[in-house]
């Protein structure tokens, strides 16, 4: 069984462990219609990407509550 030889220090597990903290997301805003987005991804709300559209949106879909 592995076990190790002796206690790994605070410093050294600490460096190892530099590299795993969470970084926040850069958003930009759509140049079609403003919203944010991600880089380099299709806009969620209206389809564009690099001044085209390339994913057809869909409008709001009315579900009535008795279906629901």
């Amino acid at each position: 069984m592995a076990v190790p030889k002796s206690k790994i220090t605070n410093s050294r597990r600490g460096n190892r462990r530099s590299h795993d903290a969470l970084v926040a997301d850069n958003p930009n805003e759509c140049p079609n219609c403003g919203e944010l987005k991600r880089p380099h991804h299709v806009c969620g709300a209206c389809g564009h990407y690099a001044d085209r559209e390339v994913v057809a949106v869909v409008e709001d879909i009315d579900i009535d509550e008795d279906a629901a």
